[in-house]
């Protein structure tokens, strides 16, 4: 997986659990990679603004199962 991508996944992460309502801004000082990842996110129809927003359906339904890997891996063994 090449930095790039695991940007976007950053910026899927940033997103809270209620994600339908709950938006986001990516400043425009903020970290390139995660600049170029929020516009990339915002190309694929994840996203609804180029610096963030809200997620799409789309992007919900990739949140969420983002938010299941994220939880497997960091549970206990």
């Amino acid at each position: 997986m090449s930095h790039p991508d695991i940007d976007q996944l950053e910026v899927l992460l940033l997103f809270g659990n209620d994600s339908l309502r709950q938006g986001i801004k990516i400043h425009h000082d903020a970290r390139p990679g995660l600049i170029t990842a929020a516009r990339k996110l915002h190309q694929a129809g994840l996203i609804t603004a180029e610096d963030g927003g809200y997620l799409t359906d789309l992007g919900f339904e990739a949140a969420e199962h983002l938010s299941h890997i994220q939880g497997i891996i960091a549970a206990p063994n």
